[in-house]
Formats: structure tokens, sequence, C-alpha cells
């Protein structure tokens, strides 16, 4: 043994360390800011140093390289400028600046929007821009995903398989004959017609159409992009395929759209218009108005019309008149008005009520976007209120038959169109008006369809306000057309985000679910059960909400038909438990969990689980909501366990931590007050279901440890014989439940947890075996682990553990059956036969390091500190020599491997490390070691002399850094021979610096 150590006794306040420190005068996570200072025309810019981090550039250094003609024009010359000043006005002469000034300050007068930084306000022109209404864009996507259909489809067009010969034309006269030849030939016939076209190829070709459509207008083909938008409007008028009419409404209006489009920017452009003051002329801005328009604009915008008014047939000849009308914005202002009303009755000579609804919803979608005028869009809803009776004839029952389509499914059509048009009716309507609107379709025979357009269509607090009387009205409407489920459904889904009046509640829900319940299909019983769930559970207590329950379960039991509507229920028990006020109250319903045991498949019933853990870990996310009912307990302990069965090998790690957060998150809700027994028996059976989560076994670990720490809070740790018995039994509980964990650092962890909580509630047979298991885990440390989703070496880990270890070992009295510091001894002979990272390994002596720090306390009279009614080493021993002999044989056999350490980092080459070694375990020595002992003091020395000669790979300051703290121990040892050993190291440690 070539070290011979012998701890030296010295006060706590020696040791006061003095490395590795200095003065921070910036937090070191603050940004450094940079701030840039540019003077115009700035050509080089020298850097200047700024205080606290920042870099300025300034004017001073970069004037030198200008010169005052460039700082004075922004580096250009004063032609330059005065050029650019004059091209910034309006006009070339005063009288041009003149009428610009006037200008500006008309538009100075103009009103400003508050808080628009001086903007003029916008009136908005349109209904659109009002924003009262959902956009066309919203609807489209839907309309073409709900219909479709699997029939074959036909088109009609001559422009999809090559294109037309184009004559040159010298003359005015030439270019009109030919036009109008143009038209004529594709009125006799020149057409072809594509059939049997699936669905996707009919959109592929529409598709081609639009990009033909835009080909030809670039072209300047102008006759051909009118025939394209004339055969897309003849489409129209085929309801051979009645399911997809819808869908082929939205395709063709959106080539027209495009086609209106073009022609009023073509006719924008083209329209020169001068500004008053100047001679130049430009095109027309986007607000303009018809007295700014030129003569020969309004003419070419009247041709178009004028081309339009000789198409033959009425359907085409309306739609593309429509696609353009925005265009009347160049003859006169109030055209628009009389347009619209003039189309409007035009559309009454379309006899299918079908093309005819949607022939209006066209108009009043294009109309919206031009005037803020309404009257049109109420004469549309008039005209279609007048032939509503001609949808139920006998003539379209056998049309409808004929395709094999239902009464339901035909009627469906008609939604998209009629939901538009009473949309645009409710804008800036008032309710006397609407409830006008709403008598006249009531009175209406078979008016299903009218309702269930108005209740999309109309506010939610009209509809909510009349929700009583609507019941009714529902309840009581025939069954020929749409059903009464989907209006209630609809009602349903309505009131469940706008509630009625509060005196009128409980009668609508009362009078709904008596017709609900009565509802011969169980499928329409079960949708509009779902859409009134939320209203329900929002707006009731628990009884209503358990007969609600109730109901459902007596109408799904039979005949397994909940097999069928598991979509249904789920989302049932989501709005329930999402939306109840008293969540708590919910799960204890005698209804609840019979309802949650309809859900036989097991995917489903997870999902339904996991969707209840969640809103509950939502609803009690205060830390003031805790769970003492058993029967709260038990609904909860139940879905947990279905959620900890679904676990298996194949569950993914998001998966797993998503189950674990949500039953943890119930586990720590569970608070029994000072019933602490009752408490540890909730964490026993908690034991028996949730074995499949490391997670859920933790927490469980963590709240007996709390437990236990409570008890003691409350006796003040004076534990009588029933409490004492209490936390060993909380003390076996985690010995007993830390080994069905997996993950070998949480084991660890756990167990040194258990041990200090034992010990703190004097177990010490508990603690020490929680201490022994967790030394005997050292060794199955895998060398690298997930931390923070990266694997790293799991060396740090261990020296953060060892070092804890450690400090709780420092306390924790020696069993007279195990002999002296025997935990300290397994340490020792486990730590290294671990495969730590480096040969040797740096991580290894910084342990043996930290063993030294334990081994000088341990030798002291007095520990540091200790823990109540706990009697550590320090009284147990009384600084026995025989004690202190087998700590100082202790700390010369740790000596010794350091010692060996240093021996292999030379022979390794590692220079740094070994001078870091040897600086560290000098300073041990000199800390901690009786110096008065030629072969400690010897080698104290050799050490320095190791480290000094070394010096150029270690950091400058270190050094003497070391020195000072020497100085420091020297001046406060109180042993006369230490002070003077230290004096003399400090006399040699100066001469080879």
């Amino acid at each position: 043994m070539s070290a011979e150590w012998i701890c030296v006794r010295r006060r706590q306040d020696e040791c006061r360390r003095y490395l590795d420190q200095f003065k921070v005068f910036d937090h070191p996570l603050k940004q450094s800011t940079i701030t840039v200072l540019e003077c115009r025309g700035t050509r080089n810019k020298t850097p200047l140093a700024g205080t606290n981090g920042t870099v300025m550039v300034g004017p001073t250094a970069a004037t030198l390289s200008l010169d005052p003609l460039s700082l004075a024009f922004d580096g250009s010359d004063p032609l330059s400028q005065f050029a650019k000043q004059q091209e910034t006005s309006l006009g070339k002469d005063p009288l041009s600046r003149m009428v610009a000034e006037m200008e500006d300050l008309t538009v100075a007068s103009v009103p400003t929007v508050p808080g628009g930084a001086g903007k003029p306000a916008k009136e908005p022109t349109n209904l659109l821009e009002m924003e009262l209404i959902e956009p066309w864009a919203a609807r489209r996507g839907a309309i073409l995903n709900r219909y479709t259909t699997s029939e074959k489809l036909s088109i009609v067009t001559s422009f999809l398989t090559g294109g037309e010969t184009i004559k040159p034309q010298t003359t005015m006269s030439e270019k009109v004959k030919h036009r109008l030849e143009q038209l004529d030939d594709f009125e006799e016939g020149s057409v072809r017609q594509m059939l049997d076209l699936s669905q996707q190829e009919y959109v592929v070709k529409i598709e081609q159409l639009n990009h033909e459509l835009v080909q030809a207008w670039n072209q300047d083909q102008r006759v051909k992009a009118l025939k394209i938008a004339i055969q897309c409007s003849k489409l129209l008028s085929d309801t051979s395929v009645i399911p997809f009419y819808p869908s082929k409404f939205v395709l063709i209006t959106d080539i027209l759209d495009i086609f209106g489009r073009l022609v009023y920017e073509r006719l924008r452009t083209k329209a020169e218009y001068v500004h008053p003051g100047t001679r130049e002329a430009t095109s027309l801005p986007e607000s303009f108005t018809p007295e700014m328009v030129p003569e020969s604009a309004k003419e070419t915008c009247a041709n178009w019309f004028y081309k339009i008014a000789s198409i033959r047939e009425l359907l085409p000849r309306l739609y593309v008149e429509i696609a353009i009308l925005r265009c009347y914005s160049f003859l006169a202002r109030d055209e628009f008005s009389q347009a619209l009303r003039r189309l409007t009755k035009m559309i009454r000579g379309i006899g299918d009520p079908l093309v005819a609804i949607y022939a209006r919803c066209y108009l009043c979608r294009v109309g919206m976007g031009l005037t803020l005028d309404r009257t049109y869009i109420r004469e549309n809803l008039d005209d279609v209120l007048t032939v509503y009776h001609t949808i139920f004839n006998g003539g379209i029952r056998s049309e409808i038959a004929r395709h094999r389509v239902t009464l339901n499914g035909y009627i469906a059509l008609y939604l998209p169109a009629l939901d538009w048009i009473l949309q645009g009716v409710t804008i800036l309507t008032t309710d006397g008006e609407l409830d006008e609107i709403m008598q006249r379709c009531k009175e209406k025979r078979n008016p299903a369809l009218l309702l269930q357009s108005m209740l999309q269509s109309f506010r939610s607090e009209f509809i909510a306000v009349r929700a009583a009387q609507l019941v009714q009205t529902l309840s009581a409407v025939s069954e020929e057309g749409l059903s009464r489920g989907q209006l209630l459904r609809l009602l349903g889904s309505i009131l469940g985000h706008t509630p009625p009046p509060a005196e009128q509640r409980a009668t609508v829900l009362a009078n709904a679910w008596k017709t609900i319940s009565s509802m011969g299909s169980v499928e329409e019983y079960i949708q509009c059960a779902e859409m009134w769930a939320q209203y329900t559970s929002q707006h009731f207590g628990l009884r209503e909400i358990d007969s609600f329950m109730g109901d459902i379960l007596q109408h799904m039991a039979p005949n397994r038909a909940y097999e069928q509507h598991y979509h249904e229920l789920q989302v049932i028990v989501d709005k329930i438990v999402s939306n109840a006020q008293d969540i708590h109250g919910i799960m204890a319903l005698d209804n609840f969990l019979p309802l949650l045991d309809l859900f036989q498949k097991e995917s489903i019933k997870l999902e339904v689980c996991k969707n209840i853990l969640t809103s509950y870990r939502n609803a009690s996310a205060s830390d003031t909501m805790i769970i003492n009912d058993p029967v709260v307990t038990n609904a909860l302990m139940h879905i947990s366990r279905v959620l900890n069965d679904s676990v298996n090998a194949l569950t993914g790690d998001d998966e797993r931590r998503q189950i674990s957060g949500l039953i943890c998150h119930f586990v720590r809700k569970v608070d029994f007050g000072r019933d602490f027994e009752q408490q540890l028996a909730f964490y026993v059976e908690a034991r028996s279901v949730l074995s499949n989560l490391d997670s859920a076994l933790s927490t469980l670990i963590h709240s007996v440890n709390r437990l236990a720490t409570s008890t003691r809070r409350i006796v003040r740790g004076q534990h009588t014989q029933k409490t004492g018995a209490f936390v060993k039994a909380c003390a076996a509980y985690c010995f007993i439940t830390i080994p069905s964990i997996i993950d070998v650092r949480t084991r660890m962890e756990l167990y040194l947890q258990s041990g200090q909580v034992a010990l703190l509630n004097v177990c010490l047979q508990q603690a020490d075996s929680c201490f022994e298991a967790a030394l005997n885990l050292i060794l199955e440390v895998p060398r690298a682990m997930e931390i923070d989703g990266k694997m790293q070496s799991s060396d740090a880990f261990l020296k953060t553990y060892v070092v804890n270890f450690l400090s709780t070992l420092v306390i924790v009295p020696d069993n007279p059956t195990q002999g002296v510091l025997y935990l300290l001894r397994l340490l020792l002979d486990v730590v290294p036969n671990y495969p730590f990272e480096g040969s040797p390994s740096t991580t290894l002596s910084s342990i043996y390091l930290h063993v030294l720090d334990f081994l000088s306390v341990a030798a002291q009279e007095v520990y540091p500190y200790h823990i109540v009614n706990v009697i550590s080493n320090d009284e147990l021993y009384g600084s026995d020599p025989k004690f202190i002999a087998e700590v100082n044989e202790l700390c010369c056999s740790v000596c010794d491997k350091l010692l060996q350490q240093l021996k292999a980092l030379l022979d390794a080459n590692a220079h740094r490390a070994q001078a870091q070694l040897a600086l560290d375990l000098f300073l041990k020595i000199i800390t901690g070691a009786d110096l008065t002992v030629d072969k400690m003091f010897t080698l104290a020395y050799n050490l320095w002399n190791l480290t000094v000669k070394n010096r150029q790979v270690l950091d400058g300051k270190q050094l003497q850094t070391v020195l000072s703290y020497t100085e420091h121990l020297a001046e406060v040892t109180q042993v006369e021979t230490q002070h003077q050993c230290l004096i003399a190291l400090l006399e040699k440690m100066k001469s080879r610096l």
C-alpha cells in the first residue's frame, strides 16, 4: 500500500470551495444585441466598438469617404434629384400639380376608419363584402363530396378533340360576318356527344373545357371562348343523372365565373381613361364609374350583351349573361338592379324545378357580389315558394322513379341552392320578416325541405328563441320527403351551441325527446340522440342526463343494435363527459358504466376510454379538484384497466406515453384525506390493475412515499405503534412494486428515493434493503440510454446517482450484522466492474474522489446533517478508534486505486486527464488527510509537481486558485501540526510555480 491515509479532524467551514469561481457581470442566457446605425448614402461602413457587446456603425466613421453632394442627395447628383422629384408628381406642368394637390385635399377630407392610421373608410359595395354569409368557396367542396354518382355521364362539346381554323379578316364587316357564321355553325349541330363517361372522366373533361376556354381567350379567339361558355351552360339542362346535378352545377359555374372575369378584365384594361389634368391615357382603376368609361368601351360592352341576347336557347342565354353581369358597371350605375330583376323573371320560363332553382342560386350568388340590393333575392324566394308544389307532382315522381331515385334523395338535391337563397334573404332582415317567411313555409304541403333549409340558413339566435314552437312543428311534419329525424337532428345541433331561453329548455327537451324516442328506426333515433347529447349535458342536471343514457340503453341493447352504431355512441359519450359541469357526478350515474359496456369492440372501447380520461383531465386541471368518492374511483379504475390491458409489446412509445399520462393524472387526483389506510388500499388495488405501465407504477410509488412522508409530518416525527406499522407497510409496498418496472434507471432512482423515505420514518431495515437493491442494479445499467430523445452514455447518470447515494449514506447507520460501512464496501465492489467509457475511465476516477469526500466526512466527530430519531454513525460509534481505523484503511485503498488510475492515464498519454486527476487528488489530500504522515506529505507534493509539469494543458488560473485555497486551509486549520505541514507544503508549491 503506497498511501498511508489518516483522516484529519476539521471544522465544517474549513473546506469552503474556492475552485472554479468567477464573477458574472451579465446573464449567460442574455442575447447580445447588434445595433446598426446607418446614414443615408453610406458607402463604406466602419464598425465601432460599443458597450455591452454591441456593434455600432456610426455616421462619423463613414463621413470621411463621402462628398457633400453625396450626403445631400443620397449619392446622386443634383440634376438626378430634380428629375426624381419631377417624376413623383402627377403632371409635367404647374397646372397638373395644382390638380393633384386639389385631389389630395379631397381625399384628406374623406372620413377615416377609427384606428386605421388615416386610411379612408371603405364602405361595402355589395352583400358579400359585409361578411354576413358563408362564402360560396366554403360550400363548393362539400357539395362536390356529397353529390356523387356511379352512373355513366355524357357531355356535348366540339372543343375537346381539336381546334378550329382561323380565317384572317381585314375589315370590321368581315370580322362581324365571320363571327356570326361561327355562331350559326355552332347552332346548326357541329357539336359531338361523348357518352358513357364515369364521374372522374366527366370532371376531367370539364377541366379540359376550362383549359380550352382560357387558351382560346389568350389566343384572341373570343367567339370560341363564348361558344365554350354556351356549351357548358347547355350541360346544365341535362338532368339524366339527377344525383350528380349539384356537383355538375358547381363545375360548370366555375367555368362561367372564369369567362365572366376574363370578359370584365378585358373590357377594363382596353378602356383607356385620361386622368383629369393629364394627357396620358391609362387603364381604368379598380373602382371606376360609368362616367370614366369612354364610348368605345361602352359600345364593346354592349356588343357582348347583344351577342348573348342572340343565343336562341333560354338556359345558356341566362347563364352566360349572368356570368358577365358585372360588365353592366361599364354602362350605367343602376343597371345591376334592373338586370337582376329582369333575369329573375326570365328564369320563370324554365320548366324543370331543379334546373330553375339552381339558375336562381347562380343569379343570387353573382348578384350578391355586385350590389347591396336585396329585392331580387326575395323575388327569387317568392318564385321558389310559388312553384314549390310542383316538386311533388306526378310528373316529377315518375321521372325520379325512372331514374331509381327516392323522393328523399331527390329533395335533398335542392338543399344547396335553397340554402344559398335563404341565406341571402336573411342578410339585414328583421325578425318580423323572417317570421313571415317561416309562416309561409309552414303553410306549404310537405314543408320538410323548406324547414330544413331554414334551420340551416336562418340565424341561430332566431331559431333558438322559437325552439319550442319549432319542435311542435317538426314533430307534426309529414314524413313524405325529408324525415322528422333529419329535422330534429339539425335542430339539436343548433341548440347545442345556441340554447333557447332558460324557461323553454325543459319543454323543448321533453317534447323533442318524446318524438325522438317514438321513432321506429333505430338509426334515426341514435342519430338524433347524437345531436341532442350536447344540449342535454350542457343545460340539464344529473337526473336528466341519467335518464337520457338510460333511454339510449333501452333502444340500443335489443338485438345488439349497438354494434351497428359504435360511432354515434362514441360521440354521445364524448359529448356527455366533455360538456358536463359535474364530471364526478356523471361517472357515478347508474347508467354510465352500462353505456360504456356497450362498446364490445376493443379498438373502439379503447378510444372511448381514452377520450373519457382526457375530458376528465381537462375538467380537473385545477389542483383543488380531488376524487374521494369510491363509486367514481371504481369507474375511473375500470376505465384505466381497459387502457392498461390494451398496452402490449406492439404499442408505440407515443401511445404508451399518452395512456400513462392520463392514468397518472387520475392516480394523483385520488385523495381520501386523513384516511391513509383507504388511500394505501387504493394504491394496492391500482398496482394490480396497472401492471403494464412503468410510468403508472412509478407514480404509485411516488404517491406511497408521499403518503409515508405525510404521516410523519402529522405525527411530527414521533411515530406511534400504529403509524410505525403503517409507514413500514408503505416501505414494503414500494420495495415490492419497484421490481415490476422494466427500466433499470427508474428502478434505481425509486429504490434510492424509497430508501430515503424509509430512513426518514426510521424504518432502518427497509432502508438498508432498498439501498442494497439499488447498488446491485448498477451492473444492469445499459452502457447507453435515451435521454431527451437522444442516445447518450450512462456514465453521467451513474456518476450523479453515486454522488446522491453517498450524500444519503452519510446519515445511514451501519447494520450491526453486516459490519462497518457495509453499503460503501458494496459500492466499491460493484462500481469497478461496470464497463465505463474510456480506459482508464475518468468517470470511475471521479467516483473514487467523491468516495474520499464521504470517508472524510465519516471520520468526523459530528456529521454535517442528521435525521430526527435516526442515530447516525457519528453517534453510533462515537469516533471509536477501531471505526476510524476502518475508515482510514478504506481511504488508503481508494487512494491506491486513484494512483493506479494516474499510472494508467500516463501509459495512455492522456496528459490532460492525468494532470486534472492529480490536481483533484491533491485537493482531497490537503483537505481530508493528515499531512504529518510523511507518505501523505510526499504524495501531495509529488501530485503538485505532476500537475505543474503539465500546466500547459490546464486552465492557467486553476493552479493559482488551488494555491489560494491551500493558503486558506493553512489559515483556518486549528491543529498546529497540520498548520505547519500546510505552510511547508505551500513553500514547496510556490517554488515550483
